[in-house]
């Protein structure tokens, strides 16, 4: 990977864990704090198409907010643009980390999937 972008919440021990992989595998990331600078929908839009993965995945499931919004039962009635808003208007709500390059995006930190976009 030549060049990418680190969406994270710095604070988060996932992204630091990731950003550590990277550092130790010498990729050259701009980071973004997700909380800070959050995602727009047309951002999120393109990511979402160059994943593959399905828009539930974008979520992070795991988190406070999703679970105060009760989203586990709402998002299944939501439209994707009303998702793509949803998203955009908290960071906290989007799956951290973000690794964003120019032929793929990967959405959490998984060792073994990130070692196989790598090699």
């Amino acid at each position: 990977m030549k060049k990418g972008l680190f969406v994270c919440y710095p604070r988060c021990t996932t992204c630091q864990k990731a950003r550590r992989w990277l550092e130790e595998r010498g990729a050259l990331v701009e980071e973004r704090d997700i909380k800070e600078e959050r995602p727009t929908a047309d951002e999120l839009r393109a990511w979402h198409a160059k994943s593959g993965l399905p828009l539930k995945r974008f979520f992070n499931t795991s988190g406070l907010k999703y679970k105060e919004l009760g989203l586990k039962d709402k998002l299944p009635t939501l439209s994707e643009a009303a998702q793509y808003d949803l998203l955009a208007s908290d960071g906290m709500l989007v799956k951290r980390p973000l690794l964003v390059a120019a032929d793929f995006v990967l959405v959490g930190f998984k060792e073994k999937e990130w070692q196989e976009r790598f090699e």
